[in-house]
């Protein structure tokens, strides 16, 4: 026979931190007037010994001397209180319930059960339904009703036998026992996967939603902060000589400056709406600024607000990293789509790679790829045939989702 389990026996530091968890909403509880939100700790077999005391009457019975062969009397109730404590405690483990031998014990206290009330009758007929509660919280699912009905007929059977019309009680009692407590029991499993599939849904809900946060800040910030540093560096060669040339490097420094504290906000709120257009002028002036000679071209019908945020993410982080990585001398940029897909690929001819040698390059190309993945598209990136760093991204028009 195996061991024993209990739920405080296979994980005592959650049920702790349960109890604790639910001690401390039931005193904010009656603080606030509020009912706690936690659900406490989990059931076991605890909860069902109480129900013993419905055998203090044939207890009551051996000591009065009304039961002939109390002897036998005591062994019966000894062996049946034990199988029942045993059965309950292995009923809140799913895998100990499932297990032949807590099936084996709850047999043998049938048959425990049978010996005694067929022997004395009278108030011993009451460990019928003990049998049951201790059935009903053992056996779940589609043998739960063949299980009830039949635990029911033999309380009924040996019942009659002893006490007549008595027997309806008898059965009835076993027959509810089993079926109220296999439906509490059950109800309250359900109850606690909900809540954990709940929280679990909620702790996921936080990561993608820290996920898009980070993501979001490192491609602003990224390439805001790559245009400002290039256009003060322009700015600073430019001031010795043309003093008006300087001024309009700091202007459009002050421009993209005010355009990413407003995008910041937006991708707090995760309402953020892009365009193409911008973010295609924004990537001309970079390269520019970083003395980059740009090509850009467009051409296909227009596009949704959601696919054109996407596409400028791509374009946003490929520039950046031509800004930063390539030396490259030009940087070509090509936007075409068709009626059920579109397609931006950012080129250039430098020497160094724009990011990584080959996959999908760093962080931001690899959180790229997974924003492009998600809506249904590819990302690809690396050395082109020709040299230089190509980015290219594909992704159907009417599916693409900003995540």
């Amino acid at each position: 026979m195996s061991r024993r389990t209990s739920p405080w026996q296979e994980n005592p530091a959650r049920c702790r931190s349960d109890r604790d968890a639910f001690d401390a909403g039931r005193r904010e509880g009656r603080r606030t007037g509020r009912l706690p939100g936690h659900l406490g700790p989990p059931p076991s077999g605890f909860a069902l010994l109480p129900w013993l005391l419905m055998g203090m009457g044939a207890f009551s019975n051996l000591f009065q001397g009304k039961t002939p062969n109390p002897w036998v009397g005591g062994i019966g109730l000894f062996v049946f209180n034990s199988l029942y404590i045993h059965v309950v405690f292995r009923a809140f483990s799913q895998q100990a319930r499932e297990s032949l031998s807590t099936r084996g014990a709850l047999i043998a206290l049938g048959v425990v059960t049978c010996l005694l009330g067929g022997l004395y009758g009278g108030s011993w007929l009451l460990f019928f339904p003990l049998l049951g509660l201790a059935a009903g919280a053992i056996v779940r699912g589609r043998w739960l009703g063949r299980t009830g009905v039949g635990l029911s007929a033999l309380a009924g059977v040996v019942a009659g036998l002893r006490d007549g019309w008595g027997a309806v009680n008898v059965a009835y009692g076993t027959f509810l026992s089993t079926m109220v407590t296999a439906a509490i029991l059950s109800l309250s499993d359900a109850v606690r996967e909900l809540r954990a599939a709940r929280e679990e849904l909620a702790r996921r809900a936080v990561e993608e939603e820290r996920l898009r946060f980070s993501r979001d800040l490192h491609d602003l910030l990224g390439h805001t902060l790559s245009v400002i540093v290039v256009k003060s560096e322009a700015a600073r060669r430019l001031a010795r000589r043309d003093l008006d040339a300087a001024l309009v490097q700091v202007s459009d420094i002050e421009s993209v400056g005010r355009q990413a504290l407003t995008e910041i906000r937006e991708a707090v709120t995760g309402y953020r709406e892009g365009s193409l257009a911008a973010d295609l002028d924004r990537a001309r002036s970079a390269l520019l600024a970083a003395g980059v000679e740009p090509v850009v071209r467009q051409s296909g019908p227009p596009l949704s607000a959601r696919v054109e945020v996407l596409l400028g993410w791509v374009v946003r982080e490929a520039v950046t990293n031509v800004v930063r990585h390539s030396g490259a001398a030009r940087c070509e940029i090509s936007v075409s789509g068709a009626a059920d897909r579109v397609r931006v690929r950012v080129s250039d001819d430098g020497p160094g790679p724009g990011g990584a040698a080959s996959g999908t390059g760093g962080t931001g190309l690899k959180g790229l790829a997974e924003r492009v993945a998600a809506a249904g598209g590819v990302l690809e990136a690396g050395v082109g045939v020709r040299g230089g760093f190509v980015v290219t991204a594909e992704l159907p028009v009417l599916e693409a989702t900003v995540v």
